[in-house]
């Protein structure tokens, strides 16, 4: 039985529009997403997409005409200011938000022409999201935290109790599993919701400024887990920030800037962590 809330008691207005929107992890497995494939220039293929909103009168065009292909198990970094369109890039990629136009491919599956249910279901299954506040559920313990999505899923509560467990003792947190977020760290219940991300096996992983909420050293051992974690099983990571150390550690790195994407890879002297010069490692 779920103890993180008293009994008797009432989901605040807040949790309530949690357990709302979590609502689609009931439903049914999605199947096998075979049928909706087509041919693709990589696992992850944009094509012309298109973003625009509406201020007031005028049209804002956020992403304009852009098309690229990332290869499977690469570090993506954008990299931008604030507002540049690096968050809603990542919401267009994870189905969250709808292009004005275009299509996003994921594996060759054209998830910006999926219902918003079969949408829904392939985010559950192929993709694990990281925020930067963290988003963890406040009434609910750091395991059950990391094992509600899979259990909303159908999943057999034994299996992903012990996938979430085994995590958990890779961010370092395996004598934490009892405890409320607010008794952690900004660093310990980020590590937490890196475990949550990960805990249903996703191919790609999408990070909105994982590390932004974090002092500096705080951030590079967290930066550190979730590379450790996502390059030994060839994950595909694609994380949005302003910070440019940070793109000195990926694969490919692109800049957001006027609703375009331009490859600034060759800018950063790409390196590789150096484990002694972590610091921070109870953070």
């Amino acid at each position: 039985m779920r103890r993180g809330l008293p009994l008797g008691s009432q989901p605040s207005m807040s949790q309530s529009s949690i357990f709302n929107r979590i609502g689609n992890w009931l439903q049914p497995a999605a199947g096998n997403w075979q049928q909706f494939k087509q041919p693709a220039a990589g696992f992850i293929e944009l094509r012309h997409l298109n973003k625009q909103f509406t201020e007031g009168t005028a049209e804002r065009q956020v992403l304009d005409d852009v098309s690229i292909a990332f290869e499977e198990g690469q570090f993506i970094v954008l990299l931008g200011q604030s507002g540049s369109g690096k968050s809603t890039l990542l919401n267009l990629i994870s189905g969250i938000e709808k292009p004005t136009s275009g299509t996003v491919l994921i594996d060759g599956v054209p998830i910006t022409e999926l219902s918003e249910r079969a949408c829904t279901l392939f985010r559950r299954d192929q993709i694990g999201i990281i925020f930067q506040f963290f988003n963890l559920i406040p009434t609910l313990t750091v395991l059950e935290n990391v094992t509600l999505p899979q259990e909303l899923a159908g999943s057999a509560p034994g299996d992903v109790e012990a996938q979430a467990r085994s995590l958990l003792a890779k961010v370092g947190l395996g004598d934490r599993d009892e405890a409320f977020p607010d008794k952690l760290s900004g660093g310990q219940q980020q590590r937490v919701a890196i475990a949550r991300a990960l805990v249903h096996e996703p191919r790609l992983i999408l990070a909105d400024e994982p590390t932004g909420n974090l002092d500096e050293d705080t951030g590079k051992t967290v930066l550190q887990l979730l590379l450790d974690l996502t390059r030994n099983a060839n994950k595909t990571l694609i994380m949005a920030t302003h910070n440019p150390e940070i793109a000195t550690y990926a694969d490919r790195v692109l800049r957001v800037q006027d609703g375009h994407l331009e490859d600034a890879t060759a800018e950063f002297n790409r390196q590789d962590f150096n484990r002694q010069d972590l610091v921070g490692a109870g953070a």
